[in-house]
C-alpha cells in the first residue's frame, strides 16, 4: 500500500524508498544500516512535533478508524443503523461486540477511507441523526447490562443548515444525559481527532484514553485562528494549536484524561496492527477494572469527575 507522507515527514520518504530498494536487490546488511538510520531520523521528528503537527498526524488519512478497531477488538460485531426517527448517520458507527470477555457495546465516529467513503460519511461529521443512534445503542448496553466503549475522532457535528433544524445541539445534549446516568461502566478512547461538542457527545466516561498523537479540543486550530487572530494563514494556525493545549500529554498534565496510548514510532497509521492491539489491550483492562463495582459508586465517582473539571481554589 502506497504511504501518505506529511511535509515534516518527507526526509523519511526517501530512506522509505531505499529500503524497499534494497529489500527487493536483497543486501541484508545496508538495509539494516539503513533502516537503523530511518530510526534515528524518525526519533529526532518525534521529538520536535509541534502542536499543529499532531494534529496533522491526528487527521491522518491513512489513520485507523472506529471500525478498524471494532475488527481488532471482537470476534463478532453486529452493526445497528438508523436512529428510528429520520434516517441512518454512517458518520457514527454504532453496534454489539463479542469479545471473550463478553459482549458490550461499541459507538465511534468513522470518517471513512477513500473520497466516495469520507463523502457519503461527512467526514465523520455526525448529525443528529448519528447521536440519536448513539444514544438507542447505550439504551440497549444499559437495558442488557453491557459496557459500553467509545471512540472519538471526528472535527466537530456536522454544521449543516439541516442537521440544525433536526435539533443538532438536543441531540448532542440528549448524548451527554445519557452517557452521564449509565448504569454500566464507560470507556472512551480519542483515536484521532476530538474536536467540540461532537466528540464530547460520545466522550462522557468513566475512563477516558488518548492515543500519544491524538487531539481533542473545544475548536479546531483553525477555527480559533480565525476567532483570535483573524487570520487562518499556516503561522497563525500553528499559533493557535499550541494556545489551546489540544495534544494528548497536554490533556493527560490536566488530568482531563486518564491515560496516554503509546503508539507505533510514525503513528498508528504507519502500524495500524500494533497500535490497534495496544489500544485493545488497555481497554480490556480499563473493562476489567470497572467491572463489579456497584452501580451507585460507578455513577458517583463519574459525576464526581466532571463536577471537579476545571474547578479553581485559592
Amino acid at each position: 500500500m502506497a504511504r501518505t507522507y506529511l511535509d515534516f515527514e518527507r526526509p523519511l520518504a526517501a530512506l522509505d524508498a531505499r529500503i524497499e530498494t534494497l529489500a527487493r536487490g536483497g543486501d541484508t546488511a545496508e538495509q539494516r544500516r539503513t533502516e537503523a538510520e530511518r530510526r534515528r531520523l524518525a526519533r529526532r521528528v518525534a521529538a520536535g512535533l509541534t502542536a499543529w503537527q499532531r494534529v496533522q498526524l491526528a487527521r491522518h488519512v491513512d489513520r485507523p478508524q472506529t471500525l478498524e478497531y471494532v475488527e481488532g477488538f471482537c470476534d463478532d460485531f453486529f452493526e445497528l443503523h438508523g436512529d428510528r426517527a429520520f434516517r441512518d448517520d454512517p458518520a457514527v458507527v454504532a453496534g454489539v461486540g463479542k469479545t471473550p470477555q463478553g459482549p458490550l457495546v461499541i459507538v465511534g465516529h468513522q470518517r471513512g477511507h477513500g473520497t466516495r467513503d469520507r463523502v457519503r460519511r461527512s467526514f465523520g461529521m455526525a448529525s443528529p441523526e448519528g447521536y440519536r443512534k448513539a444514544v438507542r445503542a447505550f439504551e440497549l448496553a444499559e437495558r442488557l447490562g453491557m459496557p459500553v466503549v467509545t471512540f472519538v475522532d471526528t472535527q466537530g457535528a456536522y454544521p449543516g443548515v439541516g442537521a440544525e433544524e433536526r435539533g443538532l445541539a438536543e441531540s448532542i445534549a440528549r448524548s451527554l444525559q445519557t452517557m452521564a446516568t449509565l448504569r454500566v461502566p464507560i470507556v472512551t478512547v480519542v483515536i484521532g481527532e476530538g474536536g467540540s461538542g461532537g466528540a464530547l457527545a460520545l466522550g462522557l466516561a468513566d475512563r477516558v484514553l488518548m492515543q500519544e498523537y491524538a487531539c481533542y479540543s473545544v475548536i479546531s486550530p483553525e477555527g480559533a485562528a480565525g476567532i483570535l487572530y483573524h487570520n487562518q494563514g499556516r503561522k497563525d494556525v500553528a499559533r493557535a494549536a499550541e494556545a489551546l493545549r489540544l495534544t494528548a500529554q497536554d490533556l493527560l498534565r490536566a488530568a482531563l484524561v486518564d491515560e496516554l496510548v503509546p503508539e507505533p514510532m510514525g503513528g498508528a497509521h504507519r502500524r495500524p496492527a500494533r497500535a490497534i492491539a495496544k489500544v485493545s489491550e488497555r481497554v480490556r483492562w480499563h473493562l476489567h477494572d470497572l467491572a463489579g463495582q456497584r452501580v451507585r459508586d460507578l455513577l458517583g465517582k463519574r459525576h464526581a469527575r466532571y463536577r471537579e473539571i476545571g474547578a479553581h481554589t485559592t
